[in-house]
């Protein structure tokens, strides 16, 4: 069974629960007032409300209940890369949608985590960290519990988290390195695209060219910002749009989908604030372009 608690000794005297909770564990003010509420705040065993005074010394637990998750549970395969009592991390396969949508409401990594988790006894909610595209492979974090999500979901907002992916791009980028600084935007609410405009958001891409291929070349990209469709758009912009990339680019005949790939996250865990780095094996289609 996994761990559904959080345990804390006091390192200072005369402060309230409330306060230990929002500057030492980073807790929000909704959670804690919700676990309060619950009754799953407890002081060297005996449940307490916010207002306590602690002493140094003191043992903080907080229990998150079990929970029934609203996904359908659906025996998909999932690739796990990394698993602990607070989070999971999954490959996506390309052409795999994150959530369930109007046009995709079962075979979706959220169905495949929450039948996992049923399949284990793991009696919580998925809560999806971050999202890829439906034809962009790679890195899907899940948080275990409502603190764990709330910690990672800020990291993210702060661009704490370090985020690396290969592209193939169309065409042969010439410097070896570079920064693409520019701002996207949404210009039609009720349109999909996004462009480089300046009424947009700060967005920064960093890219090293890794390999040039004949017409093509493998980029690995880190981004400093985390805007939707970012690095496709910002690869557009600089005249090498992502190959296979129908929406910012053109189909092509080499690949049936945007040849981008998630492939490394670090972040400090949520709960221990140790470093954690995870990477996805590059998928099978990007590799075979690569190697021929």
């Amino acid at each position: 069974m996994i761990n559904n608690s959080i345990n804390y000794t006091i390192q200072e005297n005369n402060k309230t629960v409330k306060s230990i909770m929002r500057e030492n564990l980073n807790f929000s003010r909704r959670l804690s007032k919700n676990l309060e509420l619950s009754g799953n705040i407890f002081l060297n065993g005996k449940e307490i409300k916010l207002n306590k005074i602690a002493h140094k010394g003191d043992n903080l637990s907080i229990e998150f209940n079990e929970e029934e998750d609203e996904y359908d549970a659906v025996h998909i395969p999932i690739n796990i890369l990394y698993e602990d009592d607070a989070i999971l991390a999954v490959n996506k396969m390309p052409f795999m949608v994150v959530h369930p949508t109007k046009s995709h409401q079962n075979n979706t990594v959220a169905n495949g985590v929450a039948y996992y988790f049923r399949e284990r006894g793991i009696q919580r909610k998925v809560r999806l960290v971050n999202r890829l595209d439906m034809n962009t492979s790679g890195i899907v974090i899940i948080a275990k519990n409502p603190y764990a999500h709330n910690n990672l979901s800020v990291e993210m907002k702060m661009n704490n988290v370090e985020k690396y992916y290969y592209a193939i791009v169309e065409g042969i980028i010439e410097d070896d390195k570079g920064t693409i600084n520019e701002p996207i935007a949404r210009l039609n609410p009720d349109d999909i695209l996004r462009v480089v405009h300046p009424s947009g958001k700060e967005c920064i891409t960093h890219y090293e060219v890794k390999k040039r291929l004949q017409d093509k070349t493998l980029v690995k990209l880190k981004l400093e910002t985390g805007r939707t469709h970012q690095i496709r758009v910002h690869m557009k912009h600089i005249g090498h749009p992502i190959l296979g990339d129908t929406l910012y680019g053109r189909k092509s005949d080499v690949i049936n989908r945007q040849a981008l790939h998630c492939y490394e996250m670090k972040f400090n865990h949520p709960i221990t604030g140790r470093e954690i780095n995870i990477k996805a094996e590059m998928p099978e289609d990007m590799t075979k372009l690569i190697n021929n």
